[in-house]
């Protein structure tokens, strides 16, 4: 197995904290896991499936799907991410593991899992054989018609985000968004909590062409959470559930438009090996 250390030293330093644990429950987060969710009901097979949730963090979707009968397994290189898994495993149905693993060294067998979920390691592992390899493992332990789901940062996420929460007026973030455009590679020199960790940000396309250069018959690409993760009120009417839907519903309009794709802060592509 490939140690923790073995990635970037930015990124074990962002989420040493646990910070990955509330960001799904908090602002756009719960617009991303919403629609996240969604997609992943409309393809993946009826439990007791057998799920690895490879880079899963402390595994708020392994705990969803877990509680509804799937048999998940959770994965993560983050010692801490796979510490606070098990603390929150106590609320849950049993997960059939929770165990520390690399997405690029997935400690499973060939042919074993009905569903892969890849929904953080592409967009932290900066090199493209790193990321290559991340979606060849996935496809060595699915079974033959077996099914990935893979998310990616788009390449407009800084700028995007630079433009409607006032980022720009930071000439070291207007830096940054000039290096995500050009090469894909987003810097945090100064550690700013707000401009995020060590990541690699993609172009539409390019998700897509990585999933299918791995092996994998892409099936459709969608716009996780559209333009909505934009607007300031994403919290605020989050409790009304007429405007949740509301809202839900205009993003479907648009999730498949590929002049869309690259609005929307994540990419989720769906595919089959």
């Amino acid at each position: 197995m490939m140690a923790e250390q073995s990635i970037n030293r930015e990124v074990t330093e962002h989420y040493a904290n646990g910070r990955e644990r509330e960001r799904l429950s908090r602002f756009a987060g719960v617009l991303e896991f919403a629609r996240t969710q969604e997609l992943i009901r409309r393809y993946a097979p009826p439990p007791p499936a057998v799920v690895y949730d490879i880079g899963g963090g402390t595994g708020p979707y392994a705990f969803w799907l877990g509680d509804q009968g799937y048999q998940v397994h959770l994965l993560d290189i983050l010692a801490v991410h796979v510490e606070l898994a098990r603390q929150e495993a106590q609320h849950h149905q049993p997960l059939a593991s929770i165990e520390q693993s690399d997405a690029r060294q997935v400690q499973r067998a060939d042919d074993s899992a009905d569903v892969a979920l890849l929904l953080g390691p592409l967009y932290h592992l900066i090199e493209r054989e790193d990321r290559l390899q991340a979606l060849r493992e996935a496809a060595r332990v699915l079974r033959p018609g077996g099914t990935l789901f893979t998310v990616a940062i788009s390449r407009y996420a800084s700028l995007l985000d630079g433009l409607f929460r006032g980022h720009l007026d930071d000439p070291t973030f207007v830096e940054i968004v000039r290096n995500d455009l050009a090469t894909g590679q987003h810097r945090n020199p100064s550690n700013h909590p707000d401009y995020f960790s060590t990541t690699y940000f993609h172009a539409p396309q390019e998700l897509q062409q990585e999933v299918e250069e791995a092996g994998f018959t892409h099936a459709e690409t969608f716009a996780v959470e559209g333009p909505a993760w934009l607007s300031q009120r994403v919290g605020g009417y989050w409790e009304d559930e007429e405007r949740r839907e509301r809202a839900i519903e205009a993003i479907r309009w648009i999730e498949r438009d590929p002049r869309m794709l690259g609005v929307s802060a994540h990419l989720l592509v769906i595919a089959r090996k």
